[in-house]
């Protein structure tokens, strides 16, 4: 039987999961819904839904999940929403700002028994997910240093950056989530740094378009990441793992793998220039995981609980920046 899936959301990150929708043999998108009614019915008469209220969508039998991702002050309600009508949920990331907002939300999903989804899609990616699983499996000891490096293109929209959280919140976040998945254990400290270097307007909102922050956990296993709102080469995505037997790394995914030398030395093609290009691959495997949450009622990850984490260590950043100090959890 196909799952049927009910989408809020209609924006950007909404029609990239309608289309995975309906390009998964195992799914199918029964209703559309989107607060500007246009967005909502374009998206319907492409993918042959039908746009319904979130109330309507959840009133359908032939809905068995629901795919949040509307605005973010939206999520923990249509969660609930969600969950008390009986259905498994997919939130895009955060479930809230507030970490407390989270806790309230999971304890409602864990009283209703129905499977919540987390969207760091980061973790499905087919190179970060076979270095996770080769670390697990021990190939390079115990885990001493992570590295993550994350830098964007280019920087949105102050407008967007007034309203995202901060960098921490709104960047970094998937990054402190890859941090947990790949350290095997909680940090207990946060340290961060930043700086407005790209664009002084972001200083001026209140954020930082640069920043570092280093993680440590209670047996000593360190994680720095680094972030940036620019990087003039493209979609700048590793991963380094150093361990008490070895390395591990994963690197930048290009245009393509052709390499020309010339007397003037090799040159490669770009890397990849976003996140819908970079991350596909991450997004349909995704899905696929959920449905599997969906149809087996395995238990989901990223679960609600690492959502809570990753925003509880994104506060923690936000802290220490401000104060100049570690932060303690």
């Amino acid at each position: 039987m196909l799952i049927g899936f009910g989408l809020i959301g209609a924006g950007r990150i909404g029609q990239l999961h309608a289309e995975n929708i309906m390009a998964n043999p195992r799914a199918r998108l029964v209703t559309v819904s989107d607060v500007f009614a246009d967005a909502a019915q374009t998206l319907a008469d492409k993918t042959a839904a039908v746009v319904a209220s979130v109330e309507e969508m959840l009133a359908r039998e032939d809905v068995q999940a629901v795919f949040v991702a509307s605005s973010t002050d939206t999520h923990a309600g249509f969660i609930e929403a969600g969950v008390r009508a009986g259905k498994a949920v997919f939130c895009e990331k955060p479930v809230d700002m507030a970490a407390e907002r989270i806790r309230e939300c999971l304890k409602v999903v864990d009283a209703s028994g129905q499977p919540l989804m987390i969207g760091f899609n980061r973790r499905f990616d087919p190179n970060f997910s076979a270095l996770q699983k080769r670390l697990a499996a021990g190939e390079i000891g115990e885990v001493e240093i992570v590295t993550i490096q994350s830098r964007d293109p280019a920087p949105p929209p102050v407008s967007y950056i007034e309203r995202s959280g901060g960098l921490f919140r709104d960047m970094m976040i998937h990054d402190l989530d890859m941090a947990r998945f790949l350290l095997g254990e909680e940090p207990v400290s946060v340290y961060a740094t930043g700086s407005a270097l790209v664009d002084p307007e972001i200083g001026a909102a209140g954020d930082v378009d640069t920043a570092i922050a280093v993680l440590k956990t209670a047996s000593g296993k360190v994680c720095q990441i680094s972030n940036s709102r620019r990087a003039t080469y493209g979609y700048d995505q590793r991963i380094e793992v150093h361990g008490s037997k070895g390395m591990l790394r994963a690197g930048n995914v290009h245009e393509t793998t052709v390499e020309v030398a010339t007397s003037e030395g090799f040159r490669a093609d770009p890397v990849q220039h976003f996140f819908l290009e970079r991350y596909s691959a991450a997004y349909r495997d995704e899905l696929n995981a959920f449905i599997d949450v969906v149809e087996a009622k395995n238990a989901p990850a990223p679960s609600g609980y690492d959502g809570l984490m990753a925003q509880v260590l994104a506060d923690a950043a936000t802290e220490s920046l401000k104060t100049g100090l570690p932060v303690v959890l």
